[in-house]
């Protein structure tokens, strides 16, 4: 009788322990595939090209691929398999490798020069561009202000993006808000105070520059200074938690 009893606590005490083992196994698994993935669903399906001068769509995902083609800024493209980790930084933007399908072809891009908010377009309003971003990115907001003195008065508009991404900031307020091309997104690695010149500036501009604010390697402010006869406008960049604020603010005497 005692031996049928000790046999019975055996059994279930094997089997307790057999079902806590599984248990854990089952959490660790879990808890691995929560940390190691992203939801394909969290995903851009569709990216657009922020390079100035296009960007290169390569035969395998790494810089030194063979080039398949280059992809005009503005461009479209349909994400295939987009890579959630960063593995390399070009130009100080962190990023990696997407799959993706342009005019056909398959092939990958880096991601750090393609941004999931259409670019503005050519001589686009501000205003409409917003509105036009918030039927699909509610949390876009869009304000405008007047200030100054009668002699010297002063418009300002304020775009906020819903990103945290200062490269995706830089290239929109770059193309909505007239900074010259010549200058390349700020590397974050660099002096704290940092002024760039436009040395194609024309000769009837007095003032054209990049001002870039750093603490520690980390971007804090970009400001681009524009000054000609009786005009003049600022843009500013700035972070905000997880969003980017660009201002434009114009000056009129």
């Amino acid at each position: 009788m005692k031996t049928t009893a000790l046999s019975i606590l055996a059994i279930a005490g094997f089997s307790i322990l057999f079902s806590c083992k599984n248990e854990v196994k089952d959490t660790e698994e879990n808890q691995a595939v929560v940390t190691d993935s992203i939801p394909q669903s969290s995903a851009p399906k569709s990216l657009y090209v922020t390079a100035v001068s296009g960007l290169t769509l390569r035969e395998h995902p790494n810089l030194q691929s063979k080039k398949l083609v280059v992809m005009p800024l503005g461009t479209k493209v349909n994400v295939i398999n987009p890579e959630p980790q960063t593995t390399m930084n070009v130009g100080g933007i962190d990023g990696a490798m997407d799959e993706i399908e342009y005019n056909n072809q398959t092939g990958y891009a880096f991601n750090g020069f393609m941004s999931k908010f259409p670019p503005p377009g050519a001589n686009a309003n501000a205003k409409n561009y917003a509105e036009t971003l918030k039927n699909e990115f509610p949390a876009v907001e869009y304000a405008e202000s007047t200030g100054g003195t009668v002699s010297k008065p002063t418009k300002t508009e304020t775009l906020i993006l819903p990103t945290d991404k200062w490269h995706e900031a830089f290239f929109t307020a770059q193309q909505l808000f007239e900074i010259p091309k010549e200058f390349a997104f700020p590397n974050p690695k660099g002096s704290n105070n940092e002024t760039q010149n436009n040395s194609n500036k024309k000769k009837s501009d007095f003032l054209s520059d990049l001002q870039i604010s750093r603490n520690s390697n980390q971007l804090q402010k970009i400001m681009y200074n524009y000054k000609t006869t009786g005009f003049g406008y600022t843009v500013t960049i700035t972070q905000e938690g997880d969003r980017m604020k660009i201002e434009k603010t114009e000056v009129s005497d």
